[in-house]
């Protein structure tokens, strides 16, 4: 008898990713950028950490937040802000938020055969001053739009904000802005509600709630509790 005939075979599979869960959201208006995300690190069932900032400050006036993989979020960021370093040398001032998307999504794509697993919005001032929002796929495929959500909470807020914020079609000629109608405190006072809104239905999205705006004055930070349970 042969020595596995008879037994039966258990296959164990690893997986070089995870998904720690949580969400990011961002909000373009006429002169301002809202970007936030929750504070909890999770993986399965258990919580790692109720602290953990999922936001990452890349310029002066552009910032990103990540939800997916943790590692690869942190591998992703260290990139970047090498190559940012290097942009500063050769050209004596800081990248501008459109063309930090573009790195961004450079990088993204130079990894699309072992990818980044991370999920993106970035968010900041254009040249012109405008608030900018971009949303990421895993492989670099990104998009300029007026708001956008990512993560284990991003389709419990993305019917709010369509509800709320309902950008005009890319499809329209001329094209229209894709900012946002609101004002500066209204758009953070919508982010909290839908997060809040989140944190009762995703066990992923709790804890905190870390708010970045990004005006012409510079950036400013607020937080906020959400539900521990």
């Amino acid at each position: 008898m042969a020595p596995t005939e008879g037994v039966k075979q258990h296959q164990s599979t690893w997986s070089p990713y995870d998904n720690n869960g949580g969400t990011c959201i961002a909000i373009a208006g006429a002169n301002y950028c809202v970007i936030a995300a929750d504070t909890r690190m999770s993986t399965g069932y258990s919580i790692l950490t109720r602290d953990y900032s999922k936001i990452c400050n890349l310029a002066d006036k552009c910032v990103m937040a990540s939800s997916g993989f943790q590692a690869d979020v942190k591998a992703l960021q260290k990139n970047l802000s090498a190559r940012h370093l290097i942009y500063q040398h050769q050209h004596n001032k800081q990248m501008s938020c459109p063309a930090m998307a573009q790195l961004l999504s450079n990088t993204l794509y130079y990894k699309r055969f072992f990818p980044y697993y991370s999920f993106n919005v970035l968010g900041g001032l254009d040249n012109e001053g405008k608030g900018c929002v971009f949303t990421y796929d895993a492989v670099g495929s990104y998009e300029r739009v007026g708001y956008g959500a990512q993560g284990t909470g991003g389709t419990l807020m993305m019917p709010v904000l369509d509800n709320q914020l309902k950008s005009p079609s890319p499809l329209l000629l001329p094209a229209q802005d894709a900012t946002t109608p609101l004002l500066e405190s209204e758009a953070v006072d919508l982010v909290k509600d839908v997060f809040a809104s989140a944190a009762e239905r995703d066990i992923y999205t709790g804890d905190g709630l870390e708010i970045v705006v990004v005006n012409a004055e510079g950036v400013k930070r607020e937080f906020l509790e959400l539900r521990r349970d």
